[in-house]
This record gives C-alpha cells, sequence and structure tokens, in this order.
C-alpha cells in the first residue's frame, strides 16, 4: 500500500512522465493532455492521469532530490505497477559544448551520495538508465528532427549554485565518466527501476552554465520545456 498516494488501483498508467514540479505536471495536463484526472494531492505532489493522442499518460511531480523522488518513483513502480518512468527536468551544463535550452538524454548517472548503500546496503555511484527507453526516445527524435545531446550526468545533493565553491565539486568529478552538468533526481530514479526490474530515463533542459554563466528566468524555465515535454509525450506512444 503506497504511504504517499491516493490514486486507486488503475488510476496510474503503465507509463509516467516525472517532472519534478507540481505546478510544471498540472501545466502539462491542462496543455497537452485530453480527460485528464487529478489522481493524487498527497502532500500537494500532484498527479494526473489522461490521454495524449489516445495514449493512457500519468504525469506526477517528484518533488526535488533523490529521497522525494526516490519514495515516489519506488511506489510507482512497487504498488501501481508502472512500467516506465520519464523524468523531464532541467540541469546546470558543466562543459563548454552543453548550451542553454539544449535538450540532453541522460544515459547514465553519477552521484557521490550513498543511496544505492542505503536501499540495498551494496556501495553504488552509477547506474545506467534504460536503454530500452532511451532507443525510442532517440527514434522519436529523429522522426521529430529534434536536436538533443545524449551522455552522463552527475546528480547532487546540493544545488549547484549554493555551493561554496561549484567549480570545486565539477573539477573532482571523476573525469572517466565524462560528465556533461548536474541535476538532482536521475540517480535515485534509475537506481530504483533498476532494483525493481523497471525502466526509467531522463530528459532535461540546460537551464544554466557554469562556463558561460548563463541563466534563464523562472519564466523561461517553463516556457522552454515545451520541446523536451513533446519529445517525452511523442516517445510514449511507442511504449
Amino acid at each position: 500500500m503506497a504511504i504517499h498516494n491516493e490514486a486507486k488501483i488503475g488510476e496510474i498508467a503503465k507509463t509516467v512522465l516525472m517532472p519534478g514540479d507540481p505546478m510544471r505536471a498540472k501545466y502539462i495536463a491542462e496543455n497537452f493532455l485530453e480527460d485528464y484526472k487529478l489522481v493524487n494531492t498527497v502532500r500537494g505532489m500532484y498527479a494526473f492521469t489522461g490521454k495524449y493522442k489516445g495514449k493512457e499518460i500519468t504525469v506526477m511531480a517528484s518533488g526535488m532530490g533523490m529521497p522525494s523522488i526516490g519514495i515516489y518513483c519506488y511506489e510507482l513502480y512497487k504498488f501501481y505497477n508502472v512500467e516506465n518512468i520519464i523524468r523531464i527536468g532541467s540541469c546546470g551544463g558543466h562543459v563548454d559544448y552543453l548550451k542553454v535550452l539544449d535538450i540532453v538524454l541522460v544515459d547514465k548517472s553519477y552521484t557521490e551520495g550513498n543511496f544505492a548503500k542505503n536501499m540495498t546496503g551494496v556501495e553504488n555511484h552509477i547506474v545506467q538508465s534504460s536503454s530500452y527507453l532511451n532507443e525510442v526516445i532517440e527514434q522519436t527524435a529523429k522522426e521529430l528532427n529534434q536536436k538533443y545531446v545524449k551522455g552522463n550526468m552527475a546528480c547532487t545533493e546540493c544545488f549547484d549554485p549554493y555551493l561554496d565553491d561549484p567549480m570545486q565539486f565539477v573539477n573532482r568529478l571523476p573525469k572517466e565518466y565524462n560528465l556533461m552538468g548536474s541535476e538532482m533526481e536521475s540517480f535515485a530514479l534509475f537506481f530504483t527501476a533498476k532494483h525493481l526490474g523497471k525502466n526509467a530515463t531522463c530528459l532535461l533542459t540546460v537551464s544554466d552554465s557554469l562556463c558561460t554563466s548563463e541563466e534563464l528566468t523562472s519564466e523561461q524555465r517553463q516556457n522552454s520545456m515545451n520541446e523536451m515535454i513533446k519529445l517525452a509525450l511523442e516517445s510514449t506512444l511507442k511504449l
């Protein structure tokens, strides 16, 4: 029984899009879904189930950080028999070839943290996203002529701009993983999916860059997400 989700069994689709912000979940439901229904309001973490071009989809917020998304994705997989979760969010860029507004498809996620050890007792700091979901998204992007960058991301426990020295953090990241930037949820999502035998991946829009000091406003963050949202939704039609 889910503790943090009041949706009834059958009210959550097999495929879930998962933004961090509850208001972004609401925005997606209102602007992209038909016949949608609000199925969860516990702790203000909205979940909406509706149809996109006839396909049943749930959009549910994850909140911020690994502990938050770890709870919600675990319950979706374990208690609602969800098969696929695509996180859609924002990230900061650490490399000069990653530009503000670029769309990133995450291949692997690295963390310095101990989420994996906490969950299973086994230490693990890098985890692969679902190759199945990534193949679907890449094929869809090709059909839509949608540009994207595929690569590895760091998953942090602190918001980059609030670090005392962001570059000190970037410089100590393992060079062999070629980490392009950072966000705060993907590792927990990927690891939980792998642990439970499910599928997960992550699409991100670059919202700021440590290399160029560019940064989107809150309004720009919301408006610029539409291309990424469309790519995710169109991909769900193949699942």
